[in-house]
């Protein structure tokens, strides 16, 4: 089984990070010190895939809305609340006629493909008589009534949907991820029920050794704290730990220089840390569990900086949060192999689940199996049924051959004519010879006969 990890950007940070063209407190930086090539400026910054079905929409939506000065102006003095609460949507009567057209022409495509992924759906499943239109109101992005043009209420409905489910993105990880480890263990477990004694004390011994070989590894700084960001000051940036500068720090790895650290920014700041417990050259380290370490890594810092919960890190923000005694003094951090990722009755309950679906697939495999063999014993009936009437048909000639009747034609033609008969056009040709036909009602005399003796 194989878990994807996808790395999401919530709303607000594509609405704000991809519209908002924010200018940072300049600070002093000697670039020199910084090892490798720093960001380049207005080098363009390649967001991740956000895992929502409507990804696409979305980018493009704000793409267009970048283009239009006043609602940029507007974007640039309207706070979080008034983004995410759809106050923000009303200026898009302001837009320009430009913006608008194609923000309608966006709108028609994205209905379309929706109602393309309706009908393959509906397809599949041999349904006839589409309602598209009650079918769309499941995706709640856009305003299906009005399938034409981009409204202010579509601009609403985009963001409060964004918003809602990238909220809710981060839970269905976890969930993903708890899956993931249950139908490991289960896995194991029924491998190990088809193996002997010793085999699978053996096993047993392989599988305990390896956990002991990951759980061996280098102290993990606490996320977020003086030391663990030191760390990346000094062996990332190549900085001098002891000049470390929270403001520096914060200047130097806001990539996009929007003034935030997103969700992304902080994610990458654990990779030394995620490094001394992850290799992936080792059979004992699974990169599914280092993405998870790295999710958990960010939720905490995100909890204990993140002051307005609006899934964004600002300099006030981050310089408030090294002010603090857990920025200084934190408690030692648990990776995942000194927790219980789930209980034996989780597990139980997983396993239940497991065994219903493989039933229902089984039962499913068996009607098929009845209907493969229902369609095999028609198409045998059939096959005997063709064979009889080839039978009877070629008795039936044979007997007309016996009759003195000739077999017919392919096209029911008689094969050769009986003696009197002529074919038609094969009309008497004229006693004086040549091709003419004799006329109508004339009889032919008999040829003269060569052997007859004349007085």
């Amino acid at each position: 089984m194989k878990w994807l990890s996808v790395l999401p950007q919530q709303c607000v940070l594509l609405i704000t990070c991809l519209l908002m063209v924010l200018e940072a407190v300049p600070i002093d930086i000697d670039k020199t010190k910084v090892k490798g090539e720093g960001h380049v400026e207005g080098e363009k910054v390649e967001n991740p895939d956000t895992g929502l079905y409507y990804d696409e929409y979305l980018r493009q939506v704000i793409d267009v809305l970048e283009t239009d000065k006043h609602f940029r102006e507007k974007l640039q003095t309207a706070d979080i609340e008034e983004i995410k609460s759809g106050k923000l949507s009303r200026e898009l009567d302001l837009v320009s006629h430009h913006v608008r057209t194609r923000l309608d022409e966006l709108k028609r495509q994205e209905v379309a493909r929706l109602r393309m992924l309706i009908k393959a759906k509906m397809d599949s499943v041999q349904d006839t008589g589409i309602d598209h239109q009650a079918l769309l109101k499941q995706f709640e992005h856009l305003n299906h009534q009005n399938p034409d043009t981009f409204e202010p209420k579509d601009l609403d409905m985009l963001i409060k949907a964004a918003t809602s489910d990238l909220e809710n993105y981060d839970k269905t990880r976890h969930e993903e991820f708890k899956k993931y480890e249950m139908m490991k263990e289960h896995e194991r477990r029924e491998y190990l029920k088809t193996l002997d004694e010793e085999k699978r004390q053996r096993e047993e011994s392989k599988f305990e050794e390896m956990k002991k070989k990951h759980g061996d590894h280098p102290k993990v700084h606490h996320p977020g704290s003086k030391d663990q960001l030191k760390e990346v000051w000094e062996e990332a940036d190549g900085l001098d730990p002891n000049e470390f500068d929270p403001k520096t720090f914060f200047k130097l790895h806001d990539v996009n220089n929007d003034g935030f650290l997103d969700e992304q920014e902080l994610e990458a700041l654990f990779t030394k840390e995620l490094e001394k417990v992850y290799d992936p050259k080792n059979e004992e380290d699974d990169m599914v569990e280092m993405e998870e370490e790295r999710l958990r890594m960010r939720e905490h810092v995100m909890n204990e900086v993140d002051i307005n919960k609006d899934r964004l890190v600002t300099l006030e923000e981050f310089l408030r949060a090294t002010e603090k005694k857990e920025f200084l003094e934190p408690d030692s951090w648990e990776t995942l192999d000194q927790q219980q990722l789930f209980t034996e009755d989780e597990l139980k309950e997983f396993e239940s689940h497991i065994s219903q679906q493989e039933d229902e697939l089984r039962k499913k495999a068996e009607d098929l199996q009845k209907q493969k063999e229902e369609l095999q014993r028609q198409h045998d009936q059939l096959q005997a049924q063709k064979q009889e009437l080839q039978q009877v048909v070629k008795q039936m000639e044979q007997k007309k051959l016996q009759q003195g009747n000739p077999p017919a034609g392919p096209a029911g033609e008689l094969k050769f004519q009986p003696p009197g008969e002529h074919k038609v056009g094969d009309a008497p040709k004229h006693p004086a010879g040549g091709d003419q036909p004799l006329p109508p009602g004339h009889v032919q005399e008999p040829a003269a006969r060569t052997d007859q003796v004349h007085p």
